[in-house]
């Protein structure tokens, strides 16, 4: 419990001035090497994880989910934040009782999304999405870690990019109790500008992934922090399925031109 109390005040201090990268490891190894990188905090990306297990993304379970959380958790020295998507529960009080479950974890903070899978109907209503955000702040309360609640309106990757309304969104999660903002799927600075203005004093989290913005651009909006979401894995899968398809289809080997080292992964470990 120290250990996480510290890694939870670390994380709340990363989010009061500045900007960090929060990148997104799928597995012990990825976030291995991603501290040995020198980033101040690691991210879990559902689709990463769920990938690394043989599933789509959504796919596995809240007991899938909990374990990789306790492994990554323990096994780095910097905070990390879970991808907790939709708490794996609609109602609110399954929402608390799975943070609960997560908190338990070690880990230092933690997202609930607003999705709800259904693209006939692809956000909670309002309401009910603000009674989860508020369950899920009490059950963090009531563990008594202080972890830092983000919570995230999925408007723009859900098939409902309106600004105006994941302002709003972000704005009732903000009075529920988040600690952080997040909107995915928004790629244009000022509307970016637009939503920290707006949802100022509460730090946002901006999702880069793909090549729109650099590090010292979403910094100068004023975004406290940035995360990659699966773009990682997808990196790592991308050159895999490309050697994979050569040496299936021409029987040729050009790929692995150009790679690591076994010597230079294998000293990523070394430390």
């Amino acid at each position: 419990m120290a250990a996480q109390l510290d890694r939870v005040a670390l994380f709340r201090q990363l989010h009061q001035s500045g900007c960090f990268v929060i990148p997104n490891p799928w597995d012990l190894g990825s976030a291995r090497v991603l501290t040995h990188l020198g980033f101040k905090a690691l991210a879990t990306t559902s689709a990463g994880f769920a990938w690394s297990t043989g599933h789509r993304d959504n796919g596995v379970t809240v007991d899938d989910v909990l374990g990789h959380l306790r492994v990554i958790a323990q096994a780095v020295h910097v905070p990390v934040n879970a991808d907790f998507e939709g708490g794996f529960a609609i109602e609110p009080d399954g929402v608390a009782a799975n943070v609960t479950r997560a908190v338990a974890t070690g880990i230092a903070g933690l997202s609930i999304e607003d999705s709800t899978g259904n693209p006939d109907n692809p956000l909670f209503d309002l309401p009910l999405a603000v009674d989860r955000i508020r369950a899920a702040r009490r059950a963090i309360d009531q563990a008594g870690a202080g972890v830092v609640l983000t919570a995230r309106s999925e408007g723009f990757i859900a098939g409902r990019p309106d600004l105006s309304q994941t302002i709003a969104r972000l704005t009732a999660y903000a009075e529920a109790g988040a600690d952080c903002l997040y909107a995915p799927g928004i790629k244009a600075l000022p509307d970016l500008a637009a939503l920290i203005k707006a949802v100022a004093p509460k730090p946002v989290n901006v999702l880069v992934h793909v090549p729109f913005a650099t590090v010292a651009q979403v910094a100068d909006i004023g975004a406290r922090r940035i995360s990659v979401g699966g773009s990682l894995a997808r990196v790592a899968w991308s050159g895999f399925l490309d050697a994979a398809k050569e040496i299936a289809s021409s029987g040729t080997f050009s790929r692995f031109a150009g790679t690591r080292t076994g010597a230079d992964i294998n000293a990523l470990f070394d430390r």
